[in-house]
């Protein structure tokens, strides 16, 4: 079989995957495409977690509303990147490299952002209050939609999408079966990133997940500790109010890479809702204290080096 055709012009693909709800797999989505934006690349995100679809919400685009053109469905521009140098400047862009060998090349802020597209069920919902009340069936039938049917590029061939970074649902549910049945004629695939909190009864569930991905011969690009620590608004110490290193522990037992480990900060939970049509996510979180830590944290998968799909 051929793999979905949304996915011949996408060059990475990424899971985020978790044994257990309520670790925060949407928010390290979220600072999953923040970062690679903020290094570049051109950014989708698939949101198939069906029962709770939270990512038009962390992006502030709710109220959007998802296109049907003859190439299937259009995701939703959450951020257009930088204006790319017109074909008549090609000459100038090319003296601009030149000149920029030269100069300090550890000037990050030079880099031009990626762009950003998102797909979720939310935006089919209407109301952020509707709830999914879906059986096994119609729920693969969904994400088989999600992932053979969205138009990731517009049909632009020159135009290709580097980083697909899906979201799932926590567990191994069909959900997880019917994702692996299909991506499985998608190969390669760059991996998994497993996400878990510091206590033991997150990295026992998922540990299940680890599994999980074994079985189905997902490669697993590293673990990490989400909620590890609680950064204070007022001083900016943290505390390990959820204990800390259980990330790591597992990564030991299970001969993990450790990704690293990302504290609560209150105020990427303001960034969120500050956000409007002036001030969007991809800009206000060059403020936060997390960008740093994510920043680490993705530079440890980029050095893998894995292959590009096309």
């Amino acid at each position: 079989m051929e793999p979905p055709r949304s996915l011949f012009n996408v060059k990475h693909i990424i899971l985020v995957l978790s044994g257990k709800g309520g670790v925060g797999k949407s928010s390290v989505t979220t600072q999953t495409a923040l970062t690679l934006i903020n290094k570049g690349f051109n950014v989708g995100v698939l949101d198939i977690d069906l029962t709770g679809p939270s990512l038009p919400r962390m992006f502030g685009v709710e109220k959007k509303q998802v296109l049907q053109s003859t190439n299937g469905w259009v995701p939703v521009t959450v951020y257009k990147g930088d204006v790319e140098v017109k074909a008549g400047d090609k000459e100038a862009k090319e003296e601009d490299k030149e000149e920029d060998k030269e100069e300090d090349t550890e000037d990050k802020e030079s880099i031009p952002k990626g762009s950003l597209s998102l797909m979720s069920l939310g935006f089919l919902l209407g109301d952020r209050g509707n709830s999914v009340v879906w059986r096994g069936p119609k729920k693969t039938a969904m994400i088989r939609q999600f992932l053979k049917d969205v138009s990731w590029n517009g049909g632009k061939l020159e135009t290709p999408l580097d980083y697909l970074i899906i979201d799932t649902p926590p567990g191994t549910s069909d959900e997880h079966i019917a994702i692996a049945e299909e991506l499985r004629y998608a190969s390669p695939i760059d991996g998994a990133i497993i996400v878990t909190t510091p206590q033991q009864v997150a990295t026992a569930d998922v540990r299940k997940e680890i599994n999980f991905c074994r079985k189905i011969e997902l490669d697993i690009l590293g673990v990490v500790e989400n909620m590890s620590g609680f950064i204070c608004p007022y001083c900016s110490e943290c505390t390990n109010i959820f204990s800390s290193g259980g990330g790591k522990t597992l990564c030991e037992t299970q001969n993990l890479d450790y990704l690293g480990n990302i504290p609560i900060d209150p105020k990427f939970v303001e960034l969120i809702e500050m956000q409007n049509d002036e001030n969007n996510l991809v800009d206000l979180y060059e403020t936060s204290e997390l960008k740093p830590i994510m920043n680490d944290i993705i530079d440890k998968i980029l050095d893998k080096n894995l292959p590009s799909r096309i």
